[in-house]
This record gives C-alpha cells, sequence and structure tokens, in this order.
C-alpha cells in the first residue's frame, strides 16, 4: 500500500482534510483538546485525529507522516477485508477471497482515500474487523472494535445496533447483547463533551441544519438513494459485479451472508438519511461486504468467464483512478484530488515568490491553504481575504471593494459540466439542483465586471487555476 502511493504521500491535505481533520488533529496534538478550536467543531468524535495527533508526536508533524499512518490502517482493513471474504465465501471456488481484496485495492475511491486524513476509510477497517469477530463469535472483542468504530465515525452506530438487535431477537443471548451497549456509551460521552465544550449536540447549528435537517426531506433523500445505488452497483466497472451478483446470488445464502448484508444496508440507509454532502466515500465501509459478495456470486461462472469479469472489473477500477466521468464528482473519488491540490500549490509556491506581501482574494480552501504552511503549500503564510459562496460568482467579487485586495485567485472548485458530454439542456437543471452549482464568472466577465486581467493560470488533469491581477497605470 505505501509503495502503491509513494507518489503522493507528500501531496498536501485536501479540502475537509485542510478545513476540518488536520486543523482538529492539531488542536489535540498541541494542547491535547478532543474538541477542536482552531476550526468549527463537529460531530464527528476524534479516533482519526488521535491517530495523527499520536503520529506527529511520535515522528513530528507533517504531511507525509499523517498519510503513512492513514496507509497502514488503511492496510489493516485489506487484511480483515481478505480475513472475512475468507470466512464469507466458504463454498466459492476460484480463489473468491483474493479476488475481493484485489477488488477493494483496486477501487478508485478506496485507493485515493487511503492516504487521507478522512472518517471512512478508518471507519471501514474497524467495521471489517467488528464483523468478522462477531461471525467467530468473540462478541466481548467485537464489541471492543465496535466501541473504537463509532469514536472513528458516528453513523457507525448502526453496526454495533445490528449486532446487538440480531443477538437479541434472533439468538435469544441477552448478556451478550448488552455488550453492545459500550459503542453507544462511548458515542454518548463524546457527546455530552462535545455539548458541554459547544453548547450544541452536533457542534455547531450550522452542521445540524445542512446535515440532518435538510437532509431528512423527501427529495434530498431519494436523491441520496439514487446515487447511493448508482455508486454501489454501476461505476467504477461495478457493474459487472452487478451481473454476478444476478447470475451466483443463490451463493450468498446463510447466516453469514445474512449478518454482513444488514450490517451494508443499515449503513446505507444511514448516510443516505443524515449527510447533506451525499459524498460517496461514506460508503466505503460497505465495499469490503459487496466485493465479497460479488467474488462469491462469480463462483458460479465457468472458469474462463469468471476470469474474464474478475480482469475486466479490476482493470476499470484502476481505469478509473486516473478517468474522470463527464458529470459532475467529487475530486477525492480518484487520482483528481492529486491535480486540485497539486494547481493550487503552483499558484501558492507562485504568489510566494512573487508577491509574498500581497493581499489575495480568494476562496476556501484555497485561501485555508495559503495561511497555515503545516497543509503542505507554503513555508510562510500569505495574506488572503476570503470570497464566500461555493463558486465564484460575478456578482460577489463585485461586492468586494477592489482596495481590499490586489490579486485574485480563481479555480475550478467543482468538476463542472459545462462543455463535457453531460453538459445539456434537459440534465443540466437537474444537476444544478443537486450540486447547488451556480457556473462560474469567465476570464471575459472578470475583464469587464472588475477590470482585473489574467497573469498566470495553470491546468492539469481537465482542471485549472487562473490570478488576476490590476492593469498597471
Amino acid at each position: 500500500m505505501i509503495a502503491l502511493h509513494l507518489p503522493m504521500l507528500k501531496s498536501p491535505f485536501h479540502w475537509d482534510e485542510l478545513g476540518q481533520f488536520a486543523p482538529a488533529s492539531l488542536d489535540l496534538y498541541r494542547d491535547g483538546s478532543l474538541v477542536a478550536h482552531s476550526t468549527l467543531p463537529n460531530v464527528h468524535p476524534p479516533g482519526v485525529m488521535a491517530i495523527v495527533a499520536l503520529t506527529w508526536r511520535i515522528f513530528g508533524v507533517s504531511v507525509a507522516s499523517a498519510r503513512v499512518a492513514m496507509l497502514l490502517v488503511a492496510s489493516a482493513g485489506v487484511l480483515f477485508s481478505f480475513l472475512l471474504a475468507i470466512r464469507l465465501c466458504r463454498g466459492a471456488v476460484g480463489a473468491p477471497a483474493f479476488a475481493a481484496v484485489f477488488f477493494l485495492m483496486a477501487s478508485p475511491i478506496f485507493f485515493s482515500q487511503s492516504e487521507m486524513i478522512l472518517l471512512d476509510m478508518p471507519a471501514m477497517t474497524f467495521t471489517t474487523l467488528a464483523l468478522l469477530l462477531f461471525l467467530d463469535k468473540r462478541y466481548l472483542a467485537c464489541a471492543a472494535a465496535c466501541t473504537a468504530l463509532v469514536l472513528m465515525k458516528e453513523t457507525a452506530i448502526t453496526t454495533p445496533m445490528v449486532f446487538g438487535a440480531w443477538l437479541l431477537l434472533r439468538e435469544k443471548k441477552i448478556r451478550e447483547a448488552l455488550y453492545f451497549f459500550a459503542p453507544a456509551v462511548a458515542l454518548g460521552a463524546w457527546l455530552v463533551l462535545l455539548h458541554h465544550k459547544t453548547g450544541h449536540w452536533l457542534g455547531n447549528e450550522e452542521f445540524a441544519r445542512y446535515n440532518v435537517n435538510e437532509a431528512l426531506s423527501f427529495k434530498h433523500m431519494m436523491l441520496g438513494l439514487g446515487s447511493r445505488l448508482h455508486f454501489l452497483f454501476l461505476e467504477d466497472g461495478r457493474y459487472i459485479g452487478t451481473l454476478a451478483l444476478f447470475a451466483g446470488f443463490r451463493m450468498l445464502r446463510g447466516k453469514d451472508w445474512t449478518i454482513a448484508a444488514l450490517v451494508g444496508i443499515a449503513q446505507v440507509v444511514m448516510v443516505t438519511g443524515f449527510g447533506g454532502a451525499m459524498l460517496e466515500r461514506y460508503l466505503i465501509p460497505v465495499l469490503p461486504i459487496l466485493y465479497a459478495a460479488v467474488a462469491a456470486a462469480a463462483s458460479v461462472y465457468p472458469t474462463s468467464w469468471r476470469w474474464f469479469s474478475h480482469t475486466a472489473l479490476i482493470a476499470l477500477s484502476v481505469a478509473g483512478w486516473f478517468w474522470n466521468p463527464p458529470f459532475p464528482f467529487a475530486y477525492e473519488n480518484n487520482l483528481a484530488w492529486t491535480d486540485f491540490v497539486g494547481l493550487q500549490k503552483e499558484a501558492a509556491n507562485y504568489l510566494e515568490a512573487y508577491a509574498p506581501d500581497k493581499r489575495i482574494l480568494s476562496s476556501w480552501p484555497f485561501t485555508g491553504a495559503i495561511q497555515h504552511p503545516y497543509l503542505g503549500y507554503v513555508e510562510r503564510p500569505l495574506k488572503s481575504v476570503d470570497l464566500p459562496g461555493w463558486t465564484f460568482k460575478l456578482d460577489e467579487i463585485k461586492q468586494f471593494d477592489p482596495n481590499s485586495y490586489d490579486l485574485l485567485v480563481v479555480y475550478e472548485k467543482f468538476w463542472t459540466f459545462e462543455g463535457r458530454a453531460f453538459d445539456n439542456n434537459l440534465l443540466r437543471p437537474i444537476i444544478k439542483q443537486y450540486q447547488d452549482y451556480h457556473p462560474q464568472a469567465t476570464e471575459s466577465e472578470i475583464n469587464d465586471g472588475v477590470g482585473l486581467i489574467r497573469v498566470q493560470r495553470w491546468e492539469r488533469g481537465g482542471q485549472w487555476i487562473e490570478i488576476f491581477g490590476k492593469p498597471k497605470n
């Protein structure tokens, strides 16, 4: 895992890493604060931040050490996924456990998330471990793993709930079922601490509104369910796996598969109902179960068909590391995130060299990136002026007093659909509503509307970033 990611180990922190998890990890590292104070606190437990803070305590604060720590967690997840597939795929032929783990490692979203200090890959690792322990009837150890799991990500509480309900309702093991109250107690203690420190049960009012109140609307949930099913069963070549599931569904019978399916379904329902952003990474904990099912189901194929199916799925998945779809998607779903941070670093290095004292108007995350050297973009802080909103709209740029900044940095904040295959009158309104997307100001609009001229532009992987300055008198 580390060898595969060597070229990206020093890539600067990206998006939510930069805005939430790196600052929260630094707070824990510096003063032991479990609740972040250098960034806006929210409901996410401190488990992942504790891993990063401990790593920084041992090896020093750096992007590379944090990424290696995450890769070690991901490697453990690969091992647990392999062992889980061995357990689930008993009776299947064609080395299904190897196939399942190769599917997982080839998945673009797992590959990109493996080194990022985000919650979902560690949640996958502990979910898989907990499921493996539960199937082996090691209930006390499973409850301990579930406790660690919910301290990685709060929505993972569904997993111990499934285990406790199974033991109580199906197996009538009341004492063992009580073990699975421990994760709820741990998560409850975290929420009490968070409320004590912030006055909000979810950390802040805006987080609660966006991720709970708005997320529970019928329209949002239906769109979320559609995107979840599309991701799990169609994207990145997984339609090949879906065909295998239809062909070999009879291989997925029995108690073990039922429990695994309940864990996966509960997680999908949870992240569909809660979470305003509907990011695909929320589904990473489900992938080991899904890929084990695909591998087991494909065992009904003749040998030559099975080899072709497995090879095609892995090949399409690896191609997805580099290929960007013609419709909006999150950069973190594949290696597009490295292009994004690479462009931002190029622009930041240029500004640091040629405009170290200038006031730079831009939008987050670039403004945050150039303020803090530990994030991996600059050697010393630059002066930034924050532009509100999600995109660079001309009206918002015009609102700023021209005397309050010297340079403007504009970039493709999202993978937009203008000029791409899905840029048509039928889908554009749907995508705009789904993404809350508004077109960014063009170079000519900035020239005419604000009077700035472009002085630098960089492009990489279909993305771009531009620097505008005031014309010389």
